[in-house]
C-alpha cells in the first residue's frame, strides 16, 4: 500500500537523493552532524559503515581491472541495501522498472496475466537458508490467471524454470509480463503439490469499481465491488453511491473479495462515507510524521439505516483489510467470506534521479489498535470462496489453452441457457477432474464477457454473495452486528488458540479453532 502525502513525499525524495549524492561521492564528502557527535556508540556505527561504503565506492572505481559503470554500482549497491532488510515490500525500482511502472499507472492497462503477487514472508522462526518465493494473494476475474485456474496462497516457485527464491519482486514482475499472446510457464506450489501452469499473457486492464442494484422483495440491496484503490477510485465509488441514492436502496453489498489494496489515502476516504465518528485507521512507525490517527468526519453519506455486509477473502489485502476493519471495528458492516491476506504495512515510492525504490515506513492499525500483517481479519461468517485442487487446475489449464469455450462462444453468441449448460455438459468427459458448475459458469462468463450490458454481480454462480444476501435479512442482524468482536479481539483469540495448539502444548486437536469466531481459515504467512 502506498502512502501518498505529497509534502512528505518530497521531503523523502529529496532526502534519498541528498544520500544517494553523498554516499555514492567520489570526492571527499565531509560528514553529517548527526555523524559527527560521535558519543553514541550507535551513532559512531553508522558512522564508520558510511564511510566504509564511500571508500570502498572509490577503491573500486579507481581501481577494478576493467573500467567500471558507476550505474551498476550504484544500483548494486540500492537493491543489497533494500535486500538485506529482509521485507518483502522493500525493494530497487530500477530505471527500467521506475518507467514500468509510471506507464502502467497512466495506461492504466499492460501485457500480463491478471495476478496480483508479492514475495513469501518467511517466518523468523525459520531456518535462515529457507528460500522465499513468490506468492499470489489475488487473482482478477475473467484474465489469463483467473482462467488458467491460479488461487491466492499459490507459491510461484519457478518461471520458465528459473526459481524466484533470490529474484526480487520487480525482477518477477518483468519475467511474468509480456508481450500479448506470448506465454510463460510458472511452477506452482498449492500445499504439498507441486505443478506447472503454461499461460497466455493478454492486455490487462487495471479494475477499480463496478457497481449495480440486486433486486430483491423487500427492496433494492446496493452492490459495490471495489478492486483497487487508485487515485480514482473514490471519485468512482462516490459516482456509484450517488445512482443508488437516485434508485432507492435498503442495503449495500461492499464486495472487497481479492482486492489487493493500493493508496490508504483512498481506503480512509472511502471508509470516511460510511462512518460519521471514530478511528478509521492509525499508522505507526520511527519517523514522527509516520504517526498519524485519521479519524472520521461528521458528514456521512451511508445513511445509518443502510445495513451493510462485507465480502473479503485470501485474496482482500492492505487497504482493502483497512476498509474493512474500519467498518468492523465501528460496527458499521458484518464480514462474510474467508480470513483476509494480512498485510499491514505501509510503503512510500520514492523517486532517486531516474530510478526509485519502495520503502516500508510504517505499520497500519485498526481502530481496536490492532496490526493484521500476516493474520489478516477473520470473517464474522464463514462462507467458502472457490478453491481448486491440482487435478483441478491442470484439467482447467487445459480447457484454457484448448480455448475450447473461446470457439464454442464464437459461434453461439446467442445461446440460450440450456444450450450453454449443454456444451458444459459435453466438455466433463475431456475434462473429468472439473465440475459441471464451473464448466457452466465458464462457459456463461465468456459468453457475457464483453457485453456492456452485463451486471456486475453473479447471482447464478456465486455461493459467497448468496451468503450476503441472506446475512442482510437476518431477523438478529443488529444483534450479531453490535455482538461481532472486534479485530483485536479476533486475532488475539486466533493467536492463543495456535500457541495452545502448537508442537509440545496440551491443547487437543480441535483447539485451533478461534473461540467464538466463525473463521477458522489459516492465516497466510
Amino acid at each position: 500500500m502506498n502512502k501518498q502525502e505529497p509534502a512528505v513525499r518530497r521531503r523523502l525524495a529529496w532526502g534519498a537523493i541528498a544520500f544517494a549524492m553523498v554516499l555514492f561521492s567520489a570526492v571527499s564528502i565531509s560528514v553529517p552532524g548527526a555523524f559527527a557527535q560521535g558519543q553514541d556508540p550507535k551513532v559512531q556505527e553508522l558512522r564508520r559503515y558510511f564511510q566504509t561504503i564511500e571508500s570502498a565506492y572509490q577503491f573500486i572505481i579507481q581501481n577494478y581491472v576493467d573500467e567500471v559503470d558507476a550505474k551498476k554500482l550504484y544500483e548494486g549497491a540500492m537493491k543489497g541495501m533494500l535486500d538485506a532488510l529482509g521485507d518483502p515490500y522493500s525493494l530497487f525500482l530500477d530505471e527500467k522498472t521506475w518507467n514500468y511502472l509510471n506507464d502502467t499507472t497512466i495506461v492504466g492497462q499492460f501485457g500480463g496475466i491478471g495476478i496480483s503477487i508479492a514475495k513469501q514472508a518467511i517466518p523468523a522462526s525459520a531456518p535462515a537458508d529457507t528460500p522465499s518465493y513468490v506468492e499470489v494473494f489475488s487473482v482478477f476475474d475473467g484474465t489469463p490467471g483467473y482462467k488458467a485456474g491460479f488461487m491466492p496462497g499459490d507459491l510461484i516457485t519457478k518461471i520458465a524454470g528459473e526459481t524466484t527464491a533470490p529474484l526480487l519482486i520487480d525482477e518477477v514482475m518483468k519475467k511474468i509480463r509480456g508481450e500479448p499472446g506470448t506465454k510463460v510457464t510458472l511452477s506452482i506450489r498449492r500445499g504439498i503439490s507441486n505443478f506447472d501452469i503454461t499461460v497466455t499473457r493478454a492486455i490487462i486492464e487495471i479494475p477499480t469499481v463496478k457497481s449495480g442494484l440486486i433486486p430483491t422483495g423487500p427492496g433494492n440491496v446496493a452492490y459495490l465491488r471495489i478492486m483497487e484503490f487508485s487515485p480514482q477510485t473514490y471519485g468512482r465509488v462516490k459516482d456509484a453511491l450517488k445512482t443508488f441514492d437516485q434508485a432507492g436502496y435498503r442495503a449495500m453489498i461492499l464486495d472487497l473479495r481479492s482486492n489487493p489494496g493500493g493508496l490508504l489515502n483512498s481506503a480512509v476516504q472511502i471508509a470516511d462515507l460510511f462512518l460519521d465518528s471514530g478511528v478509521i485507521v492509525s499508522t505507526k512507525g520511527r519517523s514522527s510524521y509516520e504517526n498519524v490517527v485519521s479519524s472520521a468526519r461528521a458528514d456521512l453519506s451511508v445513511g445509518k439505516d443502510k445495513t451493510i455486509v462485507i465480502l473479503i477473502n485470501k485474496g482482500s489485502a492492505s487497504a482493502a483489510e483497512i476498509l474493512a476493519g474500519a467498518l468492523k471495528d465501528n460496527k458499521r458492516a458484518y464480514l462474510v467470506g474467508e480470513n483476509s491476506y494480512g498485510k499491514g504495512s505501509v510503503q512510500q515510492i520514492i523517486p532517486v534521479d531516474d530510478t526509485g525504490f519502495k520503502l516500508t515506513m510504517a505499520r497500519y492499525y485498526t481502530p481496536s489498535d490492532e496490526n493484521i500483517d500476516k493474520t489478516g481479519i477473520p470473517a464474522d461468517l464463514e462462507s467458502k470462496d472457490l478453491s481448486l485442487n491440482e487435478a483441478e487446475t491442470l484439467d482447467l489449464q487445459k480447457l484454457a489453452n484448448a480455448a475450447s469455450i473461446e470457439v464454442w462462444v464464437k459461434d453461439h453468441a446467442s445461446a440460450t441457457v440450456a444450450e450453454r449448460n449443454g456444451f458444459a455438459a459435453s466438455l466433463m468427459p475431456t475434462y473429468p477432474a472439473l465440475k459441471e458448475s464451473l464448466l457452466r459458469r465458464l462457459v456463461r462468463d465468456e459468453l457475457t464477457r464483453k457485453n456492456p450490458s452485463q451486471p456486475a454481480f453473479d447471482l447464478e454462480f456465486d455461493t459467497m454473495l448468496a451468503d450476503a444476501l441472506k446475512a442482510i435479512d437476518f431477523p438478529d442482524y443488529t444483534a450479531r452486528l453490535q455482538a461481532a468482536k472486534t479485530v483485536k479481539e479476533l486475532v488475539s483469540a486466533k493467536r492463543a488458540a495456535a500457541a495452545l495448539a502448537s508442537p509440545g502444548s496440551a491443547a487437543s486437536p480441535g483447539a485451533a479453532a478461534s473461540p467464538g469466531s466463525t473463521s477458522s481459515t489459516t492465516p497466510k504467512n
